[in-house]
C-alpha cells in the first residue's frame, strides 16, 4: 500500500509540474450517466459509429472505475451516483491533456470528459472524448475490484470506503433515503407539519434512559443531549400546532448492539384529538406504505425469516400474550418473582411491573415474528401515557414489534396536568442516572394551558430501515455508527 501511495503521490508531483491543478475546479452542464446511457439505448447506433448532432453531445463526471491504456487511446470506466459507461479519450481528440490520461490517471480519480456518443466496433456504448480534465486525484487507491472491501470493521469504520466500493451498501443508504421521504409524503398528505426541537435539553425526560451530559459555559448550566423529543412535541400541541412531527436524532448514553447505537432516528408525532388507535392505523399505513413503495412487495425476507407487511396487523392485549407464553396469571406476583428467579431475573433489586416486563420480554417477544400491535401495557410503565377510563391499572399504549424487535411506540397522551405531575412525583428512579421521574414543572405547566386529546407515536427509523433492506445491524443502516477506538481493549464483559 505505501509504495502505491509514493507512486501516486510521484503522479501528483508531475501534474503539478505540467501546471495542472490536481484538485480542479467546477465542470459546469453536467449529464448524469444513467440519463446518458437512456439516450444511447433510445437511438439506433451501429456498431462503430458516432452518432452527430449537438443533441449527442454530452459532460460527465465522475471516479475511474477502469483503466486500460492502449497506445494512443485510453477507455475509462467513469462511475457516478446512477451508473458507469465506457469513456473513450485519444491523443488526437484531447491534445495536452492526453499526457495526464494517458500516464499520470489512476483508479479511483474524478474526472470530468466532454464528448459524443457512440458505440465500439463491439457494440459497447461509449463516450468518445473531446475534453478529459482531471478533477480530483486520489493518493490512496481504492479497495481491488475483484475482492471488494468486505472487512466489516473497515465498512463501518471508514464508511466512504465502503460507499465508493460497495454498489450494494450504496443502495442501502439511497433505500434510507426513499423511505424517509415516502413516510414524510405521507405525514404531509395528512396535514402533520415537520418541527424541529431542542437537542441540547436543560432536562431529559420522554423514555427511560440514560443520557449524555454537557456543560454550557456563557450560561454555566448542565445540559442533556436529548433521549427523545416527546415533551417538546406535546408543548406544540398546547400551542395549537394540532399535527406535528420530527425526524428526530436522539442520544442514550448506554450499550452497542446489533439493535442499538447511542445515536439514533426517532420519528416522533402527534395528532391531536386521536388516540393510540389512530397511530395503529398511521403506524400500518406508514411502515406498510415504504413497503410496497420503495421496497415494490410487502413479503420482505430478513435473513431466512419472510415477512409480511401486509395488513390488517393484528393486536394482541399484553395480558393475554404474558398470560399465554409465561403461563401465569399477571396478578400472581410471588409466582412471577419465583419464575423470575429461575430465568436470572434480579427480581429483589425491581418493581412488580419491571419483573413482568421483564417476563415478558424473555417469554413473548421471540413469538412476535410478522408484525403485531402489543396493546394496553401495564400503568406503573406509562408515567406519560392515559390510563384505560375502565380500569386504572392498564395504560392506553402499544408497542410494535417486526421479527421479535420492538419498531414503534405510542400512547394515548396523558393531557391532565395533575395526574401528570402524581406521576412524575411517583415514578421511582431506577440506575443511577436513568429515570422517567425528572420533574419537569414547566411540561406540567404548559399542560395546565390545555392540551388537546392526542394520540402520540414514535417509530424506530433504523431500525424500520434494517427490516425492509434485510440488514443485520443497525450499523449497516447508519452512516457512521459509532465505534471502539481501534486500539482500546473490549470493556470487561462486553
Amino acid at each position: 500500500m505505501s509504495d502505491q501511495i509514493e507512486e501516486r503521490k510521484a503522479k501528483l508531483e508531475r501534474i503539478r509540474e505540467r501546471g495542472v491543478d490536481p484538485y480542479g475546479w467546477r465542470f459546469p452542464d453536467l449529464t448524469e450517466i444513467a440519463a446518458v446511457r437512456a439516450a444511447g439505448e433510445a437511438r439506433e447506433i451501429a456498431d462503430g459509429e458516432i452518432l452527430e448532432g449537438d443533441e449527442v453531445t454530452f459532460r460527465v463526471a465522475g471516479r475511474v472505475a477502469l483503466l486500460r491504456v492502449m497506445g494512443n487511446l485510453v477507455f475509462i470506466t467513469l462511475r457516478d451516483r446512477t451508473g458507469a459507461l465506457q469513456i473513450a479519450v485519444s491523443k488526437k481528440s484531447v491534445g495536452d491533456e492526453f499526457k495526464i490520461i494517458q500516464k499520470l490517471l489512476d483508479l479511483g480519480d474524478h474526472v470530468g470528459v466532454a464528448g459524443t456518443l457512440g458505440k465500439t466496433k463491439t457494440g459497447e456504448l461509449t463516450l468518445w472524448a473531446s475534453q478529459a480534465t482531471l478533477l480530483a486525484k486520489a493518493v490512496r487507491p481504492p479497495p481491488d475490484k475483484r475482492i471488494g472491501l468486505t472487512d466489516v470493521e473497515t465498512r463501518y469504520r471508514k464508511r466512504y470506503i465502503d460507499l465508493a466500493a460497495n454498489p450494494e451498501s450504496r443502495a442501502v443508504f439511497l433505500t434510507r433515503a426513499a423511505i424517509i421521504n415516502s413516510m414524510r409524503t405521507e405525514l404531509h398528505a395528512r396535514g402533520f407539519i415537520e418541527v424541529e426541537t431542542p437537542v441540547l435539553q436543560p432536562l431529559y425526560g420522554g423514555a427511560a434512559a440514560r443520557p449524555f451530559t454537557t456543560h454550557h459555559n456563557t450560561l454555566d448550566m448542565q445540559l442533556y443531549l436529548r433521549i427523545s423529543p416527546e415533551l417538546y412535541l406535546k408543548r406544540c400541541l398546547v400551542g395549537g400546532l394540532e399535527r406535528v412531527y420530527e425526524f428526530a436524532r436522539c442520544f442514550r448514553n448506554e450499550g452497542i448492539s446489533p439493535r442499538h447505537n447511542p445515536e439514533f432516528t426517532m420519528l416522533e408525532l402527534y395528532q391531536a384529538y386521536g388516540d393510540y388507535h389512530d397511530m395503529m392505523d398511521l403506524t400500518e399505513t406508514l411502515i406498510a406504505g415504504a413497503a410496497r413503495d420503495v421496497i415494490g412487495r410487502e413479503k420482505i425476507m430478513f435473513g431466512e425469516q419472510e415477512i409480511d407487511y401486509a395488513g390488517p396487523w393484528p393486536r394482541r392485549k399484553y395480558r393475554d400474550l404474558f398470560e399465554q407464553h409465561v403461563g401465569l396469571k399477571m396478578d400472581d406476583l410471588p409466582a412471577l418473582r419465583q419464575r423470575a428467579r429461575e430465568v436470572h431475573i434480579e427480581e429483589n433489586k425491581l418493581d412488580d411491573a419491571v419483573v413482568i416486563n421483564e417476563l415478558f420480554e424473555h417469554y413473548v417477544e421471540e413469538h412476535l415474528v410478522n408484525p403485531t400491535f402489543v396493546i394496553d401495557y401495564p400503568a406503573p410503565l406509562c408515567p406519560l401515557t392515559r390510563r384505560d377510563p375502565g380500569n386504572p391499572d392498564v395504560a392506553l399504549r402499544f408497542e410494535l414489534f417486526v421479527n421479535r424487535i420492538e419498531v414503534a411506540n405510542a400512547y394515548t397522551e396523558l393531557n391532565d396536568p395533575a395526574v401528570q405531575a402524581e406521576t412524575f412525583s411517583q415514578q421511582l428512579r431506577g440506575e443511577e442516572g436513568e429515570t422517567m421521574a425528572v420533574m419537569d414543572s414547566d411540561y406540567v405547566e404548559a399542560l395546565e394551558y390545555g392540551m388537546p386529546p392526542a394520540g402520540g407515536l414514535g417509530i424506530g427509523i433504523d431500525r424500520v430501515i434494517m427490516l425492509l433492506t434485510g440488514s443485520q445491524s443497525i450499523r449497516d443502516v447508519l452512516l457512521f455508527p459509532l465505534q471502539r477506538p481501534q486500539q482500546a481493549d473490549p470493556p470487561e464483559g462486553d
